[in-house]
């Protein structure tokens, strides 16, 4: 340790007393964090590129300063699906602060593991109140049966009005419109049950039929419309 000569030449003055770091809360404990192996918490962030042209939604379950899981899902961007592939082979097993500092390939997901970190270290991850977290695979939970992401795609032209393309409840395949040519309603098909069926053995045709469902006020509607050529 290097000081500085005016340093050198000061007297010595006692620090008072050390209390440490504030508690934070994790997976129902007050916990003292001055180590990385003292954070835990189940937590989801976001992040986005440079250009803003895509964004990730990464979700991290951390135990004693480890990643156990991790699920990156991208939106936006073609190349960042591939670069999701690798940070997910990447976060796991590293403690968060080497994730902090690993370049996982795209900006997005390096912005969305910057915020988690915020999120963690501060005690404000989605388990904090939650004994013992949340067991490894809860990310899961949130893509639902089939395991696909929820998506919302919409658009829109001031000339010709909005077209739903992508429902949670899956890819929209008809919109209904009333006398007004006004949306009340949609027909969706859910791709994740789709292919579960078309696994268990069901005929594509039968599988499409199985998984196809309305919203709305389907059956009032005077038209319908493919919104992605109509």
């Amino acid at each position: 340790m290097i000081y500085t000569t005016e340093v050198q030449h000061m007297c010595p003055v006692a620090k008072g007393a050390y209390h440490g770091p504030a508690p934070i809360p994790e997976e129902g404990k007050w916990v003292q964090a001055k180590e990385i192996k003292d954070i835990s918490g189940f937590t989801h962030g976001v992040g986005w590129c440079a250009p803003q042209q895509g964004a990730c939604k990464l979700t991290l379950n951390i135990k004693n300063g480890i990643i156990e899981e991790a699920l990156v899902e991208t939106l936006g961007c073609s190349g960042m699906t591939h670069s999701a592939a690798m940070a997910s082979e990447i976060l796991i097993g590293k403690t968060i602060l080497e994730a902090l500092n690993t370049d996982l390939v795209c900006d997005a997901i390096n912005t969305a593991m910057r915020e988690l970190f915020l999120q963690i270290v501060y005690g404000r991850s989605q388990s904090a109140f939650s004994e013992d977290g949340l067991a490894v695979g809860a990310s899961l939970e949130d893509l639902g049966k089939g395991l696909r992401s929820q998506v919302g795609t919409m658009f829109a032209t001031k000339e010709k009005g909005p077209r739903y393309l992508e429902m949670a409840e899956g890819y929209c395949s008809k919109v209904a419109l009333n006398k007004d040519n006004e949306i009340i309603g949609y027909e969706f098909i859910n791709f994740g049950k789709m292919m579960d069926f078309i696994k268990k053995g069901d005929e594509p045709a039968e599988a499409l039929k199985k998984a196809t469902g309305h919203y709305g006020q389907w059956d009032a509607a005077v038209k319908y419309i493919d919104p992605r050529k109509e």
